[in-house]
């Protein structure tokens, strides 16, 4: 049995906390898509997710060793090194939450560590091969290839399915964009739980309470699982809608098509052990699903903003971390000071995130989309109109019969 000292679990209290974050925060990735398109209703859809997030959490544990071995010097790794590294990650998570952007929780952990491990024992602690071969490559990889894949089974699925009666149709895609999304939940609970075991790992290994190498014990795998699972049942409403109505309006099959290339990406990528974020790969599906219907466009003001803030993560989480970490460097009052600030900082956010709530009851309500932009303007006015759609047209304009007051909807 590991001994602990004060500093070790609240390392791994602090931990647990990043993953609950991790779970609401990234519950739209396999979950929006189909709470928009009226696959699932959304407390349902959640429950379904964090059940799945905790039996992937036990499928596999080569993440998890990515993280606790490859990605930085375990060697000269101290707890309260750690402890920095997920201040500045759980802050980060928390705020793009509040503001309903789709960011990485797992490239707030990476800049965390990162920018933490730098701050204590300089550029030698961090290994920078494992950092560009199985962090940035992936991280710039993933939507391309999701996206692309995306928007290639978007167009086969209508193309397939223009012959097809449209009711029994649109019941398979609910279906199958059922059965999709609780493989993207599946999926991340194999690659985002296990971020979380990596770095409790690290930090006994830190800590003295594991030997080098070791691979996560059971209570760490168990307790990280359970943690993201009540997060994810929570549900990051903020983030459901925008992944759901505010980057692009998707149909069943749309739904289908994003779901099944985005988890094929991280299940691949989880075999692999390659860190990968579930929110770039599932982003990338959506949009590249998106533009998979003839007629459907992107929303580029909310997909740019969402770029930003990929961008940002990495060096803004490694940012307040190296603080966090300056700060812990100054002894039990330093780690006290830093514990009081994430803890003063979270509920603020969360008083903020009060005064409009969003949740399960008003997560597909009609809001006023933003902008579209020019690019996206002009797409549409220059894209055919669905097949179906473009069936029940009249030829003739003149054809077209009035709508009625009383049948408008």
């Amino acid at each position: 049995m590991e001994s602990f000292s004060l500093i070790l679990a609240i390392v791994v209290v602090t931990a647990l906390a990043f993953d609950f974050t991790n779970g609401f925060h990234d519950t739209a990735n396999a979950m929006a898509t189909t709470i928009s398109t009226g696959a699932l209703k959304p407390k349902v859809a959640v429950a379904m997710s964090a059940v799945l997030n905790l039996v992937g959490a036990f499928l596999s544990v080569e993440v998890a060793n990515t993280i606790s071995k490859g990605l930085v010097d375990e060697t000269g790794i101290r707890p309260e090194v750690i402890f920095a590294a997920l201040v500045g990650a759980i802050l980060w998570n928390l705020l793009t939450w509040l503001v309903g952007l789709p960011s990485s929780s797992s490239h707030a952990l990476m800049g965390g560590l990162i920018g933490a491990a730098v701050a204590s024992a300089g550029l030698g602690a961090v290994n920078g091969d494992a950092l560009v071969t199985k962090v940035l490559i992936p991280a710039i990889a993933a939507p391309i290839v999701a996206g692309v894949a995306a928007l290639l089974g978007a167009r086969l699925t209508y193309k397939l399915g223009r012959r097809a009666d449209g009711k029994a149709a649109a019941k398979g895609y609910r279906a199958g964009q059922i059965a999709s999304a609780g493989l993207v939940s599946l999926a991340h609970g194999t690659n985002d739980a296990q971020k979380t075991m990596g770095i409790i790992t690290l930090a006994l290994v830190a800590g003295g309470a594991l030997a080098p190498d070791s691979d996560p014990p059971l209570w760490v795998i168990l307790s990280a699982g359970i943690a993201i699972a009540l997060g994810t049942y929570l549900g990051g409403w903020r983030i459901i809608r925008t992944m759901g109505k505010g980057l692009t309006d998707l149909q069943p099959q749309q739904g289908f098509a994003a779901q099944t290339s985005a988890a094929t990406v991280i299940l691949a990528s989880s075999h692999l052990g390659f860190s990968l974020s579930t929110t770039h790969s599932v982003s990338g599906a959506v949009m590249g699903a998106g533009l998979g219907r003839k007629g459907g466009v992107v929303r580029w003001s909310t997909a740019t903003r969402m770029f930003v803030a990929w961008g940002l993560t990495l060096p803004a989480a490694a940012l307040v971390a190296a603080v966090a970490e300056w700060v812990c460097r100054m002894g039990d009052w330093g780690t006290a000071l830093v514990a009081v600030f994430l803890v003063a900082s979270s509920a603020a956010i969360w008083r903020i995130s009060r005064r409009e709530v969003v949740d399960h009851t008003n997560v597909v309500d009609p809001h006023e989309p933003e902008s579209a932009g020019v690019v996206t303007t002009a797409m549409a006015a220059v894209s055919p109109p669905p097949a179906h759609l473009a069936e029940e047209l009249p030829a003739d304009p003149s054809e077209a019969r009035p709508t009625s007051a009383a049948t408008t909807v």
